[in-house]
């Protein structure tokens, strides 16, 4: 099996017992080689409330300081949608 099929898999598994609300949202990271993504996400509706990027921070850091200013950065844009608590995906 390769990597997108094993993806797949987990994404199935773990959507199976773990479903975000829209005054719950499921939070989401995904890390990929360069950046790394999260993403607060109503399934009931089926949309994103809110959702930051390591695109969006322009400093050069470490991939560690990377992840935590996209952390910051996800925190606020949540806080700012009205996102109080949150459903952890992984």
């Amino acid at each position: 099996m390769n990597k997108r099929t094993l993806r797949k898999r987990r994404q199935v598994r773990i959507r199976a017992r773990v479903s975000g609300t829209k005054f719950h949202p499921r939070m989401n990271i995904f890390r990929s080689l360069n950046h790394i993504y999260i993403q607060f996400i109503d399934d009931e509706a089926g949309r994103t409330l809110a959702a930051a990027s390591s695109k969006e921070v322009k400093a050069k850091l470490k991939k560690t300081e990377m992840a935590a200013e996209v952390g910051k950065l996800g925190a606020q844009k949540a806080l700012q949608a009205g996102i109080k608590k949150v459903v952890f995906d992984r």
